[in-house]
């Protein structure tokens, strides 16, 4: 399927144009609360963020680890829901109309909302990133119509080469390639696997292979950005938040930012 040219289009080719690695960042909506969300947002791409990938809660997100699934739990205690995120994200473009979003969350929250994502690009989404939907499926097949919403699917190091044929031909934005065997935050990456497998799923797609899961320091976001185009943060980020959400003083998260930015451009 063809997609319109969308503004992670657009980051992705001048990042490409410059010779420069992205850097995705993740935090879930909502936690602590929606106006820190905002402000972490903002202070995320002024630290050196390309990406944002909003977490949209969910009550069994299978692929987390323990440090999102309980910030999943702290948001939906704060009743987050998609309808607020698409008015986070319109305040968002009050001052940012450059960054693209992502939204990123779980099947069943997306196909009771099919109807709103219907104009999800209009308040300022870019994406989608459905995690427990197989990454051959369209879009559309799902129920969501919206050829304006670019659609990123995870490969992971045990899929096999016939369906990452399949994922990278339904695939739009980039492709994430999960570095570890496990869930979220885990730790043990395995640098020659992961170069083995990204190396084959580009001879199958021009899209860029942003690699994440189990990055926690910039040695990790080195090493991984040498063989990929762009590494993606999620864990570190999110226990961080928390650890610091009761003052909301984070300039801790945007110095490790800062330095994780620095780390994979050097």
């Amino acid at each position: 399927m063809e997609y319109p040219l969308t503004r992670l289009d657009d980051k992705v080719f001048s990042l490409k144009k410059a010779s420069k690695k992205a850097l995705v960042a993740y935090l879930v909506a909502g936690d602590p609360d929606l106006d820190s969300t905002l402000e972490l947002m903002h202070e995320f791409v002024d630290a050196g963020v390309d990406i944002l990938e909003v977490g949209v809660p969910f009550t069994d997100p299978i692929a987390e680890g323990p440090i999102i699934q309980a910030a999943h739990d702290r948001a939906l205690k704060n009743n987050t829901s998609l309808n607020d995120i698409f008015k986070l994200v319109e305040k968002f473009r009050e001052k940012n109309t450059e960054t693209p979003i992502i939204l990123m969350g779980y099947m069943n929250t997306f196909l009771a909302n099919s109807l709103a994502l219907k104009d999800a690009h209009i308040s300022g989404s870019d994406a989608v990133l459905i995690v427990d939907i197989p990454g051959e499926c369209e879009l559309d097949e799902m129920g969501i119509k919206n050829k304006n919403l670019a659609s990123i699917s995870l490969i992971a190091p045990t899929t096999s080469e016939d369906r990452i044929s399949q994922i990278c031909s339904s695939s739009s934005g980039f492709i994430y390639y999960v570095t570890l065997r496990g869930v979220t935050g885990s730790s043990h990456l395995n640098i020659d696997e992961a170069e083995e497998k990204i190396n084959f799923i580009k001879s199958k797609t021009s899209l860029p292979i942003f690699a994440g899961f189990g990055i926690k320091t910039p040695d990790d976001a080195y090493n991984l950005s040498k063989i990929s185009d762009g590494i993606v943060i999620g864990s570190s980020l999110v226990e961080m938040i928390h650890e610091e959400s009761d003052q909301k003083k984070f300039k801790k998260i945007y110095n490790y930012l800062h330095e994780i930015s620095e780390a994979i451009n050097q």
